[in-house]
Parts: C-alpha cells; structure tokens; sequence
C-alpha cells in the first residue's frame, strides 16, 4: 500500500495524470467551445472557462502539506474531478432558463477558485487552511457552485447521459467532501474554522 501511494505522488505520477486530465479537458473544451459558437449561448461558454480554471490550478498545484493516503479517498476525488468532464451540450433542455444558474454557480466558482488559489488540491490533502473570502461563509464554496452550476447544466442540456454524469458527480460531490473534512480535521486549525464558519455548502441549509 506504502508503495503504491508512494508512485502515485511521484513525479512520473504527477505528469501522466495531468497528461490525461488535459486531454479529457480538451475533449470537454472543444464540445463547448463548439456549442458556443454555433447557438452563442454565453452559459456554455461561461461553464469552460470555470472548468479550465480548475484544469490550470490542477497542473500547476503546489506540494501539500499531508496528502491523504487512504485509497478510497484517491478513488472519490478522482471519480468526483473527471465525471463533470464528460457533460456535453444538448440540442434540448428541459427548463432552458436555468442557464442563469450555470452563469450564477460559475461565477461563484471562479471567486472561490481564486480565494483558494494554488492551494487548490483534488485528493483530501492540507496545503494551507484558507479562512478569507468566500471561505468566510461556507466550508466548500467551490463545491457550493458546483451544486448550482450542474443543476443548471443538467436543466439546459437534459440527456440521459448528462443525467448519469450529474447523479455520480452530485454523489461524490458529498463522499468528496466527508473525506476532506475528515482529513483536514486533523489539523487543530481547521477544527477552529469549523467551529466559526458552521455551514459546509449554504448557509442555513447544508
């Protein structure tokens, strides 16, 4: 087990799976930039460019403090992170307003995505507790956007397919976040942040 998580942090590791995570992306770029250019539906557009932001800050991450190296935390970020990848445009939606929620829940993202900046980390991992900006208000703001951006995505572009994507994605969305905060609770810090700022999602609610 040592072994095997010791290659999956080396530095052959980090170049193939960001290899592979750039090429799933231009996959997803290209059907969107596509989309965009044929309907000039701004959402779609809006919806690559948050993704690229996550892609950029993916490849040029910085070493982390302590990495989890329990496999199913591996398993769940991994799933979590490629699964929005494979949404794609659709001729037909069943509620095509939700477009502002793609637009709303991007835009939440990009703000939450630079108050992070290249502590950005995809496997449970502690590279530095952030506290400031949108982490004032929710423990995952990112995760936050997600819920919005998808939900909208899903309701503009209703495939069946889009369907399965955003079932597993939603799923991991949560498992990603037990296994985050689970890891980060090891860090008397966090635990101290999790005390001020109660909310993992939306205030209130979740």
């Amino acid at each position: 087990m040592n072994v095997f998580i010791r290659l999956l942090r080396s530095r052959w590791a980090h170049i193939i799976s960001s290899v592979i995570f750039a090429f799933i992306y231009l996959l997803f770029a290209y059907a969107h930039l596509q989309n965009f250019l044929n309907t000039h539906h701004i959402a779609m557009l809006i919806f690559a460019i948050a993704e690229s932001i996550i892609v950029f800050l993916f490849i040029f991450r910085t070493k982390p403090q302590t990495l989890s190296v329990n496999m199913y935390d591996w398993f769940v970020a991994i799933v979590g992170t490629f699964a929005p990848l494979f949404f794609r445009p659709a001729e037909w939606g069943l509620l095509p307003i939700a477009n502002t929620l793609i637009i709303t829940g991007a835009i939440i993202q990009m703000m939450s995505v630079l108050s992070l900046n290249r502590s950005f980390a995809i496997i449970a991992a502690n590279r530095k507790i952030k506290t400031a900006w949108m982490y004032r208000f929710v423990r995952h703001p990112i995760y936050a956007s997600y819920c919005l951006t998808f939900l909208g995505y899903l309701l503009t572009n209703t495939t069946i397919v889009n369907g399965v994507f955003y079932g597993v994605s939603m799923l991991f969305l949560y498992l990603r976040i037990v296994s985050e905060e689970k890891h980060l609770s090891l860090d008397p810090l966090y635990r101290e942040y999790k005390l001020k700022v109660r909310y993992k999602l939306f205030p209130i609610l979740f």
